[in-house]
């Protein structure tokens, strides 16, 4: 492969269309109803790897720190650490060794692969990637991914601050391979537990055990560590009254793993249904439309209208690292305002450019075949919410009916619900980020008694968990959390805009001056 030349993950379509006809799928990297989730090719742009600062370690070793997850959190607390190691290195001219291991579910380093669109762009400057914002000369820097594969003038000549989707992934794929040695993929983790042979009654616990669960063999192994870090991401969520392990169901995050075949002209769908309204929704609907040239595609949101996502230079600070302080200086209450005033530059909302393309090519029907969309072959369904979803021969019976009777002059021909058979189901339903509470049950225990009865694991402007005190040993132990703390942290908490700057913040949080020690 030449260096300019980008690996796009593909799936095997036999596959995955066996998986889909025998009433399997997979979600995330792991087994829904018994399907396995193919792998993606291997092949990953440039060649060239900085020098590694972290050993591989020995599944017997006490770890300085453990990862559950490999994404883009995860990537940046390696970067970070790496970098730090790195300038201990030019100035010592020696470098710390910390035990250190990251454990990931999927089968290789894969970031939101389900969603790599054809075309598809990023959202956000290329300068907030995993490096820039915290050290402007790592190695790890967009920047320099671009030189080390020979791209970079012809990037600059594109005059643009948002890469392809597939050019993002393909950067973090190039990061992560740096990593490879300290990272265990096909990992589960089942859960994470203060050691066994230390009680509270004895002393703060000093060391935690997480077990996990090779995906491949079934062998399950239990490492030690004084500190773990919780990545998980979100979990793809599928709400009532949608049925989760239907093959004619599935979420907005495996769109892309359909077989080509199934995505293109001549496929077995005559009709199908995005349901939600939001970038990922819209995204999913303008590539069906090119691709299922002989499909009918219709859109069903409870939203009035497809809203455009603000991202103009002043409520664009509200994903700035130093906005995150602040936001946690707030009062609950305080938080709760800043979140539901800065709901419309993350949630349910679409890029403008995607709303005007759209638009253009509903317009183009109602030119051709008149106002009745019922004659469209796209079409959006406004206003609507959907009753039932029950399974039937090669499809799906859908009972929707109007979110507000009458509201905004919605033409609703069947006020007590519409029936809609499709052949597909996409529900780009967004993501449920409490998995790492099933993780930490074990730990509860050295919870406040009010956490306790909660069953929320409260965080530290640090991120680290709040045991009671004294249950913990503080001073060298925790566990922490990221990705999931938005109601703490604000809304940048889930998304790629604070990785740099918080990677290095994770880095001195767990390690600080004890990094010295460990050379």
């Amino acid at each position: 492969m030449s260096p300019s030349a980008i690996s796009v993950p593909i799936v095997g379509e036999e596959s995955l269309e066996r998986s889909l006809n025998n009433g399997s799928y997979s979600l995330n990297g792991h087994s829904v109803n018994g399907a396995v989730q193919p792998p993606l090719k291997e092949a990953v742009s440039g060649t060239q790897k900085p020098q590694s600062f972290l050993e591989s370690p020995n599944d017997d070793d006490l770890l300085d720190f453990i990862c559950v997850g490999f994404g883009p959190a995860s990537l940046s607390i390696a970067v970070a650490l790496h970098d730090s190691l790195e300038e201990q290195f030019k100035v010592e001219g020696r470098s710390a060794s910390p035990k250190v291991l990251f454990l990931e579910k999927q089968n290789q380093f894969r970031w939101h692969g389900g969603m790599l669109i054809e075309g598809a762009k990023m959202q956000i400057s290329f300068l907030k990637d995993m490096a820039t914002f915290r050290n402007p000369k790592s190695d790890f820097t967009f920047l320099n991914y671009l030189h080390q594969n020979d791209r970079l003038v012809q990037f600059a000549n594109l005059s643009t601050f948002l890469p392809l989707r597939i050019e993002y992934d393909d950067y973090m794929r190039w990061c992560a391979q740096k990593f490879d040695h300290v990272v265990r993929y096909g990992q589960e983790v089942i859960q994470i537990a203060p050691e066994k042979q230390v009680s509270v009654a004895n002393g703060p616990v000093q060391v935690f055990e997480v077990a996990s669960r090779d995906l491949r063999t079934g062998t399950q192994t239990v490492h030690r560590a004084r500190n773990v870090v919780i990545a998980v991401g979100g979990q793809p969520q599928i709400p009532a009254p949608f049925p989760n392990s239907n093959p004619r169901v599935i979420h907005s995050s495996q769109y892309a793993y359909m077989p080509a075949k199934l995505r293109q002209k001549g496929g077995t769908y005559n009709h199908i249904a995005v349901v939600g309204s939001g970038q990922s929704a819209a995204e999913i609907f303008e590539d069906i439309q090119s691709q299922h040239l002989d499909s009918k595609v219709s859109m069903i949101m409870r939203d009035s209208a497809l809203r455009p996502s603000d991202d103009s230079p002043f409520v664009n600070e509200v994903f700035d690292p130093e906005s995150t302080h602040a936001f946690f200086s707030q009062p609950p209450c305080g938080r709760a305002q800043t979140l539901a005033r800065n709901h419309n530059t993350n949630y349910s909302v679409v890029r403008p450019g995607l709303i005007d393309r759209i638009y253009e090519s509903l317009y183009a029907q109602r030119l051709v075949y008149g106002s009745d969309t019922n004659s469209w072959r796209t079409r959006i369904l406004p206003s609507r919410q959907v009753l039932s979803a029950e399974p039937i021969h090669n499809g799906i019976k859908l009972r929707i009916a109007p979110e507000k009777s009458g509201s905004n002059g919605v033409d609703v021909q069947h006020a007590d619900g519409t029936e809609l058979d499709v052949d597909l189901l996409i529900l780009a339903t967004g993501y449920s980020r409490t998995l790492h509470r099933d993780l930490l049950s074990p730990c509860k225990s050295l919870l406040s008694s009010p956490d306790k009865e909660s069953g929320k694991f409260p965080v530290r402007r640090n991120y680290s968990v709040a045991f009671e005190p004294g249950t913990v040993a503080e001073e060298s132990s925790g566990i922490w959390l990221q990705g999931c703390c938005e109601q703490s942290h604000g809304l940048s908490d889930s998304l790629l805009s604070v990785l740099a700057v918080r990677g290095g913040e994770m880095v001195e949080s767990m390690f600080g001056k004890k990094m010295e020690k460990l050379g």
